[in-house]
């Protein structure tokens, strides 16, 4: 049976630098012989979260927009890829409103302590992070890293591993570090490999 990826660019730039790491990923995964679905989070309709607590159950979720499938497919999937760009020191704020979505997820796990992913699925499943930054600062993926760690506990989808360049700003396109390039297909082919197992 043929496993379940979720690739999901951050980034509106569907032919951007964070867009080319992320179809490396993909393409590693895919040569492993997973299924990976790619999902522009920038152009998905959806409003945020309200913080209601009404969410009991993603069913019961009082706002039906597209978040409503994308809850079933992070239940099923086996692994997840985030590619996104750095900004204000963070992540985009349409993907940190994706994530603040999984408020079902959250309420389910911590408040009524049931996940809706089983142990069985949390053991195989892994979050695979993929982050540029223009400035060339020690610190710049810090916040952007935590975000994923929280979202991918959220979701019981740990991080596992990553793919990070700064200094975009001077370097300008990904195409001219091919050593990024291929370690963004080095790791989309582990993951997808540990799932096949």
């Amino acid at each position: 049976m043929s496993k379940r990826v979720i690739a999901l660019l951050g980034s509106p730039l569907v032919e951007g630098n964070t867009a080319r790491l992320l179809d490396e990923a993909i393409r590693g995964v895919e040569d492993a012989g997973c299924e990976v679905e790619k999902i522009v989070v920038a152009y998905l309709d959806f409003a945020p979260c309200m913080e209601i607590f009404y969410c009991m159950d993603y069913e019961t979720c009082q706002i039906k927009d597209d978040m409503t499938e994308i809850y079933d497919k992070f239940r099923e999937m086996d692994s997840l890829i985030i590619a996104t760009p750095v900004m204000t020191m963070g992540i985009p704020g349409k993907l940190k409103s994706f994530m603040d979505r999984f408020q079902v997820f959250y309420m389910a796990k911590y408040h009524r302590g049931k996940s809706l992913i089983s142990p069985e699925q949390r053991k195989r499943r892994r979050m695979l992070f993929i982050s540029i930054a223009g400035m060339n600062l020690p610190t710049v993926f810090d916040g952007a890293k935590m975000t994923a760690r929280a979202f991918g506990e959220i979701v019981d989808c740990p991080y596992w591993d990553e793919v990070l360049r700064n200094d975009m700003d001077t370097i300008k396109d990904i195409r001219t570090q091919p050593e990024v390039m291929e370690a963004a297909y080095r790791k989309g082919h582990e993951l997808g490999r540990l799932l096949m197992q």
